[in-house]
């Protein structure tokens, strides 16, 4: 394996999983000491595709401890999360860990979330300054909306709604350039 360099203290990475989704996204990860990362990450969704509404922005900062040097070999990750979203005209069956994501097929939902968690994860170091990661995490997001009788029109259900999700919060197949 190709050792990391010292001088190496900044990353910039994208996660290919989300831009397979059509989600663009850009990392920022900081070296804070031997074995503490900081990763900084942004996602967002601005369009509909294939009449689906999937818009979404999120923020993503997550503190890393590496079990040797940093960018490099396993780490746990201890990550916040918050956005906002508006997503309707999915058409699916999922109930996962008491949430009923068929709902989507019905109704729009427009709204915010904040939350935590925990993710396991290991980097590949591929050349100089090129690296593959692999992340997987769980947590909780808290989450208050508003919901919509149809994909685009306006006529809203009455109430204001909230929901807590416990389940996987982070998958990453991160693609890393550092210098």
């Amino acid at each position: 394996m190709i050792g990391i360099a010292e001088s190496q203290n900044v990353g910039i990475k994208t996660n290919l999983i989300s831009d397979g989704f059509l989600s663009p996204n850009l990392g920022v990860e900081v070296g804070l000491a031997r074995k503490w990362t900081l990763d900084l990450t942004g996602q967002t969704n601005l369009w509909d595709v294939n009449q689906h509404k999937w818009k979404h922005w999120l923020f993503q900062p997550e503190g890393r401890y590496w079990f040797c040097d940093r960018f490099a070999g396993n780490f746990l990750g201890f990550h916040a999360i918050g956005g906002q979203y508006n997503f309707g005209n999915i058409h699916n069956n999922i109930k996962f860990l008491g949430s009923d994501f068929s709902q989507l097929s019905n109704y729009r939902f427009q709204g915010w979330g904040v939350g935590a968690g925990i993710a396991y994860g290991y980097a590949w170091t591929l050349a100089k300054h090129w690296n593959i990661e692999a992340e997987i995490g769980i947590g909780w997001i808290y989450t208050q909306f508003h919901k919509y009788y149809c994909f685009d029109c306006g006529k809203k259900v009455p109430g204001k709604f909230h929901h807590n999700y416990f389940g996987p919060t982070k998958l990453n197949l991160a693609l890393e350039y550092i210098f």
